[in-house]
């Protein structure tokens, strides 16, 4: 009988084995689910709340408002700048008895006019010229301070635009921005 008594303690164990796991799958599938609906119920106020989900065709007094205001500033409004990188990274090197010998300049352009950046790119030999001509030309001591930074910017950006003014008949770039700036 100790016998009997074995086989029916096992399968009784065996039997809540299973039960408890399917109990365990069951608690866990509804706690996925119910995370899932309460992130989703979040994101969904969080976007109607800050506007983000609103029908095109409603609008909020404020959004009318603005909008009265905004008629000619719409018609004002710059399209966005296109940066052009000028690589490989301009490299001159210093004359006089510095210790700084050398200058390692990355220069990105930038305008708003789509077409300027072909334009660019077809006279870019010309710029890198006399941008290597005006890089050249710089006592270092004057670029470790950041006026003298900013004012090599300026220059730069006045070189390039006569080279476009000259090849094209338009600046073509109204900003130039340095990427890189190394002296040793």
């Amino acid at each position: 009988m100790a016998q009997e008594d074995d086989l029916d303690l096992d399968i009784e164990g065996g039997a809540e084995a299973p039960k408890s796991k399917s109990k365990m799958l069951i608690v866990i599938v509804v706690v996925v689910l119910l995370l899932g609906v309460s992130a989703t119920a979040t994101l969904m106020l969080t976007g109607i709340l800050s506007g983000g989900d609103q029908p095109a065709d409603v609008q909020s007094a404020s959004d009318v408002k603005a909008d009265k205001g905004a008629g000619n500033k719409l018609a004002s409004s710059k399209p966005p700048l296109n940066y052009i990188p000028l690589d490989p990274p301009f490299v001159v090197n210093f004359s006089g008895d510095s210790d700084i010998r050398f200058l390692q300049i990355t220069i990105e352009a930038g305008t708003r006019d789509p077409d300027a950046v072909e334009r660019v790119k077809e006279q870019r030999p010309a710029i890198r010229n006399s941008l290597v001509m005006l890089f050249s030309s710089q006592d270092p001591t004057a670029l470790n301070t950041r006026e003298g930074k900013e004012k090599l910017r300026a220059d730069a950006l006045t070189e390039i635009q006569k080279v476009m003014k000259a090849e094209t008949g338009k600046p073509g770039v109204e900003s130039v921005f340095f990427t890189s700036f190394v002296m040793q």
